[in-house]
């Protein structure tokens, strides 16, 4: 198992994160897993094994009952492992149960603490952007729970380019935590955040880590052009996150996993786990799965290494088409862009 820096912090975390939305089973969560103590603790056994060290969950998981479970499991090894959740969501009926207000911050975090069974969180993670709540009221709560050695470090998760530098602004200015990494979607299969958020954390220093890796499944390679998905399958369905806008691109890109994994002897989620951990700023890959032998092939692709001509074509099979102004800058300004640019841009020079 490789260790990366989280962003510019001093954290060191695995390329494979265990995710534990699948946990609890409750509501909506139920269609994503009903796993238990028993099978989380299965998980995190081989895990261990492997040499994870992070675990990611959220307070909105199951209404609390994923952090209950995780709590449970954790018992007597908390030290040996880094712990991120996140708040954000509607954890009640009333008119404060949700958002970045300094209310309903620190409450969550004493409940996520509790749920957990810890002292502390070593990633607390605000779960998405608030619109109606000052960026500096949520960093002074977050402030509040750094310094009371509630929370080690903190990260945001689906927030847009501009949210997450009017974040780190008010941060530098105000003398407050800044966000050590952002966790965001991003697959072959959908590849927005190349625009915006993967520049951004080269240029600030965020760690990235990516949740949802294989699209829900959808890169796993049961989802292909005339074969009809196993029984149970979810996507292509009523499920759509992420959501599918162009199909037949989605199934070019499951052929070329399935291709480039039948000549490792791998599985195509191999492929599309081990590609992304090739991509500029990406830390680490949250991965949930249903079963210990679908954990087992995740962790697998922390050790599989693609050429040279493999990533490139999975770059070109997948590659959308750049838009303005960047494809202007591709054309007329080449000679003077820096990393950041190049981490989108340069392939689209190269071609």
């Amino acid at each position: 198992m490789e260790y990366r820096r989280l962003g510019s912090s001093g954290l060191m975390v695995s390329t494979i994160t265990l995710g534990t939305m699948g946990f609890g089973g409750g509501g909506k969560f139920s269609f994503v897993g009903t796993g238990d103590v028993a099978d989380l603790r299965r998980q995190v056994d081989l895990c261990v094994d492997a040499g994870v060290n992070l675990i990611d969950t959220a307070d909105v998981y199951s209404a609390g009952r994923s952090e209950e479970i995780l709590g449970e499991v954790l018992a007597g090894r908390r030290d040996d492992l880094l712990v991120a959740t996140k708040a954000r969501f509607s954890m009640g009926d009333g008119p404060n149960d949700a958002g970045l207000s300094r209310h309903h911050l620190i409450r969550a975090c004493e409940n996520s603490l509790r749920r957990l069974r810890t002292e502390h969180i070593d990633l607390y993670q605000v779960h998405e952007w608030d619109g109606t709540t000052p960026v500096e009221e949520t960093l002074a709560a977050l402030d509040h729970l750094v310094t009371s050695g509630k929370v080690r470090y903190v990260g945001c998760s689906n927030f847009s380019g501009w949210h997450v530098m009017k974040s780190l602004a008010a941060a530098e200015r105000d003398r407050r935590p800044r966000y050590v990494s952002q966790q965001i979607h991003y697959t072959l299969q959908a590849r927005d955040a190349e625009l915006e958020l993967l520049p951004l954390s080269i240029d600030s220093g965020l760690g990235v880590l990516v949740w949802s890796p294989l699209a829900g499944g959808l890169l796993s390679g049961k989802y292909r052009r005339g074969v009809t998905p196993p029984e149970g399958s979810r996507h292509l369905t009523d499920w759509n996150e992420p959501p599918v806008h162009d199909q037949e691109r989605l199934y070019d890109i499951v052929d070329v996993l399935v291709e480039i994994g039948t000549g490792h002897g791998v599985s195509a989620a191999q492929v599309a786990l081990a590609w992304l951990l090739t991509r500029p700023a990406v830390t680490s890959l949250v991965v949930g799965a249903r079963t210990p032998e679908q954990l087992a092939d995740n962790l697998a692709a922390a050790d599989l290494v693609l050429s040279g001509e493999e990533v490139a074509r999975l770059e070109a099979v997948s590659r959308p088409p750049l838009p303005y102004p960047y494809w202007h800058q591709a054309a007329s300004a080449a000679e003077r862009l820096g990393p950041a640019d190049l981490a989108l841009i340069g392939p689209y020079l190269e071609k």
